[in-house]
């Protein structure tokens, strides 16, 4: 297992406590108003568990429709792999992601930050 990590974000910044070849732990700490990009996941499939604040979780349903959502302290949910999904911070909130270690798997349809990798859908 590495090292935990800092990683500094537009939104706010992560800390990666474990990654293994097999899982990934990170606290995501998202500031008030802030939103992650509009994105998908070809392989990565990750789980969310929200301590503190509270967000409005952009997530694709079944049938392909994103529905919107707010979570709050204790509330989790399952992001299945290739779902369109966001997370956007009401107020600053802290949340607890699990996934498999494919870190780099990040299919940015829309970006507020306007970062690489940011594709029309």
């Amino acid at each position: 297992m590495t090292p935990s990590r800092r990683v500094d974000k537009p939104w706010g910044h992560e800390l990666i406590w474990a990654h293994t070849d097999r899982y990934v732990g990170k606290v995501l700490v998202i500031e008030a108003g802030q939103r992650l990009s509009l994105q998908r996941h070809e392989i990565k499939d990750e789980s969310i568990l929200v301590v503190s604040g509270r967000l409005r979780l952009y997530l694709e349903d079944d049938a392909g429709a994103v529905q919107i959502e707010e979570l709050g302290a204790g509330d989790h949910r399952h992001v299945p792999t290739g779902r369109i999904h966001r997370y956007e911070a009401i107020e600053r909130t802290e949340l607890m992601e699990v996934s498999t270690p494919e870190l780099d798997d990040v299919i940015r349809l829309e970006d507020d930050f306007g970062r690489e990798g940011t594709s029309a859908p």
